[in-house]
């Protein structure tokens, strides 16, 4: 069975003054459906390009090389049966339909996603108009309610009327949500549906993707537990898969089913999530772990040095300048991701002495 969908040397390129960068370059994984992977690294890792490039959503003059394969079960906007699809080679008018309907997005900083002179009812109801433009607008409002609803907003009725200067931080997150997922046909809350039941009559007509980037950021922990109970709870419940971007290595292990760190641009280990995080095999990913809080109190390691300017990037391995254990072959050419273990690779030449 072919996966959700599947990456394919994905590399995004942007014009600067000082010439072509590369964000994301040459990106390959898979991602099966109702699977969660983690994309985890610094600011400036190339995180957040890579979901703007499958959402269809490259600032002006970007391009994007490469294939990512998406396996469509919802159809296109005439109803066409499931197909695989190019995301990086459809015409604008079919990557609408795919956008929204198909793949979802939940963007960072809410605060700034969100149009700050429009009441939160009327986002929404602009997200369902776009895929359903016949819809009355009674049904149109029933739907914002239910989106709301959905997404554990207390009260979604008056928080509908709301400007998102008027909801917390958690609440304009679950608004986020809401529009996220406002194309799903399911009308109730999922509180109210029976324990342990799939929504398998309505879940046709949800997102198969649901991407989220960063949803936790700048909140506090007992509201950053309850966004990430809410998208298990989502992905269980309509059968989502969910690319889950984060800089929390933390977070990133209550969520994912694998991990995948990325470094200026490309990824230096995958694998399942227990395995990358007790085990790590790339120097960069232990030293994101060393300078991680544990609950065991520990001094705290710093990774030395910067991540090093997209436009100045080591002839071999990105990580080399500030890596404890380079040798000479690492300033030689970048390394290939290799086998370090059942499912789990890393980018790094010294592997198999990293593995003993």
């Amino acid at each position: 069975m072919a996966p959700l969908i599947e990456l394919r040397g994905l590399t995004v390129e942007i014009p600067t003054p000082a010439g072509w960068i590369r964000p994301v370059d040459d990106v390959s994984f898979t991602l099966d459906a109702g699977e969660s992977l983690g994309l985890v690294g610094e600011s400036g890792s190339g995180k957040s390009m890579l979901a703007l490039a499958l959402m269809g959503l490259l600032p002006p003059g970007a391009r994007a090389q490469g294939e990512a394969w998406f396996s469509s079960a919802n159809g296109g906007a005439n109803g066409a049966a499931a197909s695989r699809v190019n995301l990086l080679t459809l015409a604008e008018r079919d990557r609408i339909a795919v956008r929204g309907r198909d793949i979802a997005m939940i963007f960072q900083e809410p605060m700034t996603a969100l149009n700050p002179v429009m009441r939160v009812g009327a986002q929404i109801a602009e997200a369902i108009r776009a895929h359903r433009a016949g819809l009355s607008r009674e049904d149109v409002d029933r739907r914002v309610l239910a989106a709301l609803a959905r997404a554990a907003v207390p009260e979604p009725a008056m928080r509908a009327r709301q400007y998102p200067h008027q909801l917390s931080g958690g609440l304009r997150q679950r608004a986020m949500i809401a529009m996220a997922l406002a194309g799903h046909d399911g009308d109730a809350p999922l509180a109210e549906r029976s324990s342990g039941e799939p929504l398998m009559g309505n879940a046709s007509r949800a997102p198969r993707l649901l991407i989220a980037d960063e949803p936790t950021t700048a909140l506090d922990v007992t509201v950053q537990k309850q966004i990430l109970e809410l998208l298990a709870q989502l992905r269980r419940d309509l059968g989502l898969a969910l690319l889950f971007i984060t800089h929390d290595l933390g977070v990133v292990a209550q969520v994912a089913d694998r991990i995948a760190v990325t470094y200026a641009g490309r990824i230096v280990e995958e694998g399942p999530s227990r395995e990358v995080l007790e085990r790590p095999r790339h120097p960069y990913t232990a030293g994101l772990l060393r300078a991680s809080p544990q609950l065991v109190r520990k001094k705290l390691e710093p990774i030395p040095g910067t991540v090093p300017s997209l436009t100045a990037l080591p002839p071999g391995c990105a990580f080399e300048p500030r890596c404890a254990l380079r040798i000479a072959e690492c300033a030689a050419s970048m390394p290939a991701l290799r086998a370090a273990g059942e499912a789990h690779r890393a980018r790094c030449i010294l592997v198999e002495e990293a593995a003993k």
